[in-house]
């Protein structure tokens, strides 16, 4: 992660390749595996949601709400990411071939460093996308 405080920047190597990767990023029963349950399509301006457990102590009702912004196959997907309330945000996917596997690049923009709630949410965050990239690499190797 680098030091800007209003995204989450992270490149991951994942020991499969693209193809395996771009499946789980964007069927929806996969998603669901490493991420939470979804009713996501791979559709330009399609809405969607992802539900989790609320956690109350921080005003987070367990909703994400997200819309499909871009996608190139194989390469790019690009969602927002909002709360509902506080945090609009826009998270990116770039894959790239390296070798026998992929490189994920990975953006989670538009945090306000200047709302507490926020710079929270991206201390929590930055360390569960972290994690979300072994078992993306588990479900690839699944494929």
């Amino acid at each position: 992660m680098d030091d800007d405080q209003r995204a989450i920047r992270l490149d991951q190597y994942v020991a499969h390749p693209p193809e395996k990767v771009w499946r789980a990023l964007t069927e929806p029963e996969l998603i669901a595996r490493w991420l939470m349950p979804n009713d996501f399509r791979l559709e330009v301006g399609h809405r969607f949601t992802f539900t989790t457990a609320p956690r109350r102590n921080v005003g987070f009702d367990g909703v994400v709400h997200c819309e499909v912004l871009a996608f190139e196959p194989g390469e790019l997907l690009r969602i927002s990411w909002s709360d509902g309330r506080r945090a609009d945000w826009t998270v990116t996917w770039r894959l790239r071939p390296e070798g026998r596997g992929t490189r994920v690049l990975f953006d989670h923009e538009g945090f306000d460093p200047g709302d507490e709630a926020q710079v929270l949410a991206r201390k929590i965050m930055g360390g569960g996308w972290r994690s979300h990239f072994s078992k993306i690499e588990e479900i690839a190797g699944e494929l």
